[in-house]
């Protein structure tokens, strides 16, 4: 009987101890789709945001189970086969993604844009910043991140408030929202890319933010509504940062790239010498469940 296959993105060596019962090709199928394609039993697309990784899935008719290396799964989601086990990559980004949200949380608060660009212009310019100190944090999305990100906020000496998708001892529900966005210093967002959350922050949302406040989108670009942001950083009221966009690249002429109060960066979040030991990790002892037929970790299930 011929063993499993597994497409991988990268060489199996990096495993460590990969499990000898399964054979391994390295395979990016956004670049070029070997014969094997009817073969592959177990899937770990490339690393990235593009949908172009799930072409690939209907030509897979020995399919079981795609592993990806992101933490969202919205932009294969939809494509995977009745009957495959969609399994994501939790655990994989939770450091990189917390430092690069503390590090724009600090950047933007503090004035760091301005600093670099008042070093091109030989210019000392000194002033009054706010801290992140005493400030209350809403963290929307309490999943695996979420925890990492609070972690590194307490050191801060802040209050960090906590909303998921459904309450828990300690953690608010997303109905919790209207009442919370208003005494807000800092909106930290790190939800999935749902129906749930698609436009979550809208006008509304954004004009009930207190002035000065500061939004950051850790999240997908999609949960902001775009135009509403442009909008409300022209006034000046409050402020952003944000690692996604709802186009990704961002063309030249899109919006935010202009917006005032706006710090961007280029959806780097999980991007840090950080990720890859842990993608190894988790891969490699997926695949050991998978040889031994033990349940799989990060099952998606539901509405996620």
């Amino acid at each position: 009987m011929t063993s499993p296959l597994v497409w991988l993105p990268f060489d199996p060596a990096l495993l460590g101890d990969a499990p000898a019962s399964l054979r391994y090709e390295v395979v990016d199928p956004t670049q070029h789709v070997p014969d094997s394609v009817g073969d592959v039993a177990f899937y770990v697309p490339p690393y990235m945001m593009s949908g172009a990784v799930g072409d690939v899935l209907p030509r897979m008719a020995s399919l079981e189970v795609v592993q990806t290396l992101s933490a969202g799964v919205d932009n294969v989601r939809s494509r995977v086969p009745a009957g495959v086990t969609l399994c994501n990559g939790r655990g994989i980004h939770d450091t990189s993604t917390a430092e690069l949200t503390l590090a724009l949380v600090l950047a933007s608060l503090r004035g760091i844009p301005d600093f670099v660009r008042a070093q091109g212009r030989h210019a000392w310019e000194t002033g009054w910043r706010p801290a992140l100190a005493d400030k209350k944090v809403l963290l929307i999305g309490y999943g695996a991140i979420g925890e990492a990100i609070e972690a590194r906020l307490l050191p801060f000496e802040v209050e960090v408030v906590k909303v998921a998708r459904t309450a828990r001892d300690g953690v608010h529900a997303m109905e919790d929202l209207p009442a919370l966005v208003p005494d807000a210093d800092v909106v930290i967002l790190i939800v999935p890319l749902t129906d749930l959350t698609r436009g979550l922050v809208d006008a509304d949302f954004l004009a009930s933010m207190k002035d000065d406040a500061l939004l950051v989108n850790m999240a997908r670009g999609a949960v902001v509504d775009t135009d509403a942001l442009v909008a409300a950083l022209g006034t000046g009221r409050i402020h952003a940062a944000v690692d996604v966009a709802d186009v990704e690249p961002m063309p030249a002429d899109h919006p935010l790239w202009d917006a005032p109060n706006l710090l961007v960066s280029p959806h780097v979040g999980g991007a840090s010498s950080a990720m890859w030991p842990r993608a190894h990790r988790l891969v490699r002892d997926q695949l050991h469940r998978y040889a031994a037929g033990e349940t799989l970790a990060n099952i998606m299930v539901g509405d996620y």
